[in-house]
């Protein structure tokens, strides 16, 4: 698996990929790009900074961050080294370790058990902990691994991102795969 192209190439190739921590798994289903210094979207526009610092590089390594004070998002760092870009791991179907994803998502549909970026990082217990890790490191407690997509992948806006970022197409899932989240555009913030 190639991690150090443009991000916009790169994200498409993890779709069918498998995230595993511990004894559950994931297929990736859903994807968002995020180009750094260069996109008003991304963590890293407004430069380095210490929470974005492993998302300059080197590619492969698993840039985890808190937000809206309660959730946990996995995004996997890619491009060249020094060059700041990830994609956000947003979606994904359990392919090993079921009952335990259903223990932490207690009454939760089978397809929604990942269905979202804190789902996703939910379900596979992943928390800031998992900053840093080396998924390509057979021994880290996060692996990715490769896959196949097995059907088509569509492209569409990001989801939750506003202004200048908005309207780029780097979200990439799998058509027809029930365990892709719902799109939901940005909602502006209302100044008080």
């Amino acid at each position: 698996m190639r991690l150090d192209g443009p991000v916009q190439e790169v994200a498409p190739t993890l779709l069918g990929a498998v995230l595993r921590a511990g004894d559950v798994a994931v297929r990736l289903t859903e994807v968002e790009a995020y180009a750094g210094e260069s996109d008003p979207g991304s963590h890293a526009f407004r430069g380095r900074t210490p929470r974005t610092e492993v998302m300059i590089g080197p590619a492969g390594f698993a840039y985890v961050y808190f937000t809206y004070g309660m959730h946990w998002c996995i995004n996997v760092v890619t491009g060249p080294d020094g060059v700041a870009s990830a994609v956000l791991l947003r979606a994904g179907e359990v392919v090993d370790g079921l009952g335990l994803a259903r223990e932490r998502r207690p009454g939760v549909p089978d397809r929604e058990l990942c269905r979202g970026p804190a789902r996703l990082t939910k379900a596979l217990a992943v928390d800031g902990a998992y900053g840093g890790t080396d998924l390509f490191d057979p021994s880290s407690p996060l692996t990715l691994s490769p896959g196949t997509a097995g059907g088509a992948v569509c492209t569409g806006p990001r989801v939750g991102v506003g202004g200048a970022g908005a309207d780029m197409p780097w979200r990439y899932w799998l058509d027809g795969e029930p365990t892709v989240s719902v799109y939901r555009p940005a909602v502006p913030r209302r100044r008080r």
